[in-house]
């Protein structure tokens, strides 16, 4: 027969065994679900440009796509400003990525290209052709395209310079476009106005670039 101490040592190794094998409770089910992120139902109007519309050198928040928002929406319009700048870009560059700004689905188009073409003394046909294309393109897609145009510095001589200013006003017509005659218009050549390159709005230029596209954006915004 089994000894009193064989059955205690037999009864401790089936509990130690069961304890072994025992899964624990699952762990009970999320009862409340993630709240989804919510959406901005605002139309998109797209800042599709260089340095200037990138704010370059100016501070983070400071471009004056950052301050045409703000005035966008004290004055309660519902619109989204999407800051597609690029520093650099010339007329070529932002032809070629027309694409991802129509992936936005923008309803307003501010085109700000040129500027650094000019200073390279490209082509103005050249320039003239891809802005063309940029436009018709946003033109397509169902936006209403917005202008910009910039002229140079005295040094690039009259003749290049007025086949620059006249490109932007010969395509404007051609496309019965809104056209904001001078970007910089009360701000390029005001030294208190611009950074020391001479080139790029300072923060305060550029929240005055912002007052100048909103005069001309607002009764699109409506």
């Amino acid at each position: 027969m089994m000894s009193v101490v064989n059955r205690l040592l037999l009864i401790a190794a089936l509990l130690l065994t069961a304890c072994g094998t025992h899964k624990p409770d699952p762990a009970p089910e999320e009862t409340t679900a993630a709240k989804p992120a919510q959406s901005d139902d605002r139309r998109v109007l797209a800042a599709f440009g260089d340095s200037l519309t990138a704010g370059y050198g100016a501070e983070p928040g400071k471009s004056y796509p950052d301050f045409l928002q703000q005035e966008i929406d004290r004055k309660g319009y519902r619109w989204r400003v999407a800051n597609l700048g690029v520093s650099g870009d010339t007329s070529t560059d932002g032809l070629a990525r027309v694409g991802e700004a129509i992936a936005l689905r923008p309803g307003i188009v501010i085109l700000e290209l040129g500027g650094n073409d000019g200073l390279r003394g490209i082509p103005i046909e050249r320039m003239r052709d891809n802005l063309d294309r940029t436009i018709a393109e946003f033109q397509t897609a169902g936006a209403k395209v917005v202008l910009a145009a910039m002229t140079l510095p005295p040094n690039y001589g009259p003749e290049y310079i007025s086949g620059f200013e006249t490109a932007y006003r010969d395509l404007a017509r051609k496309y019965r476009l809104t056209m904001i005659p001078f970007l910089l218009k009360g701000v390029g050549g005001h030294a208190e106005l611009m950074q020391r390159d001479g080139l790029h709005p300072t923060a305060e230029g550029n929240r005055r670039v912002a007052a100048n596209v909103m005069r001309v954006v607002e009764p699109l915004l409506r």
